[in-house]
């Protein structure tokens, strides 16, 4: 029995929830899978797994097991990529996530300058707004927005990102400037789900937050559809500094509220930062922390 090869489907089955899904990610078998893992049930006399037709769970005795079989794999792996020389050069693959609209405006245009200083790693890009998990899903690195919650990984700071509220010149011509948080009640608001409430906004004042109720016109499900119809004068937003650059250097949004604006969020960028580190890593790190950081730098 190949028992790294047996831990590796085990590991994927559990991650995955069912061996079918184990089946597909390592092109083998839904038979062979099943297999493999019996045998390493029985070679460990014990039941690793509970199987039923909705869901793929591990016993006690199989959760233990599950956590020694990601240490000794990640051991496997780091040893070799040693050998491959990923610790003596930038060579090989890095997999990096980020949010869709801050990766395709940022994260995009270091790594492909990165891409052209190091002929010899290849990226794999992958945008999405859902929180990833680095070490489950398979990533060297992932760009976070906000607060990060405690955790065993590692994050070096590039910089903030604010909240703001804004609208149009000429929505604001035809209906007035609100001066504080508690005159969005009587506007017209545009809201979506991804940032804040549909239904409440919070400010500050001091080290109050204020939470305010407003009049939703319209809700969208992106920010994009958000900003386009403050810019069409449909009434005002709340998005992330970011979204609106272009917008604001054209003069067709303009940003209200400023001194009741929340903590900005902080921008991150986070690896798991087990052991020695692949020079493909650390030359990324190297490389895109300060060019993230000059280029928030400019939003702020």
């Amino acid at each position: 029995m190949d028992r790294l090869e047996a831990m590796s489907l085990f590991v994927a089955a559990v991650e995955a929830g069912s061996l079918s899904a184990a089946s597909r990610r390592f092109g083998v078998p839904l038979a062979t899978v099943s297999r493999k893992i019996s045998d390493l049930e029985r070679h460990l006399n014990t039941r690793l797994l509970n199987r039923s037709t909705r869901r793929l769970t591990p016993t006690d005795a199989g959760q233990a097991y599950l956590a020694a079989c990601r240490r000794i794999l990640d051991d496997v792996g780091e040893a070799e990529r040693t050998a491959a020389g990923e610790y003596s050069a930038p060579t090989g693959e890095l997999a990096i996530t980020a949010p869709v609209v801050f990766g395709r405006l940022h994260v995009l245009p270091v790594v492909t300058g990165f891409l052209a200083a190091y002929p010899d790693v290849d990226i794999r890009l992958t945008l999405a707004d859902r929180i990833t998990q680095l070490v489950e899903d398979h990533f060297d690195l992932a760009i976070r927005l906000g607060q990060l919650p405690d955790s065993s990984l590692v994050a070096i700071g590039v910089g903030a990102i604010r909240r703001v509220v804004c609208a149009s010149p000429v929505y604001l011509a035809e209906h007035g400037t609100p001066t504080a948080p508690e005159d969005l009640e009587t506007h017209s608001c545009i809201t979506f789900e991804g940032l804040a409430s549909a239904a409440t906004w919070s400010f500050t004042r001091g080290k109050a937050e204020i939470p305010v109720q407003v009049r939703s016109r319209l809700q969208v499900n992106t920010a994009e559809a958000a900003i386009d119809a403050a810019i069409a004068g449909v009434g005002l937003t709340k998005v992330l500094s970011y979204q609106i650059e272009a917008a604001l250097r054209s003069g067709t949004l303009r940003v209200l509220l400023e001194e009741f604006e929340p903590k900005p969020w902080p921008v991150s960028l986070v690896h798991a930062g087990h052991g020695l580190l692949p020079v493909k890593l650390r030359a990324f790190l190297d490389f895109a922390a300060p060019r993230l950081k000059e280029r928030l730098a400019r939003l702020v």
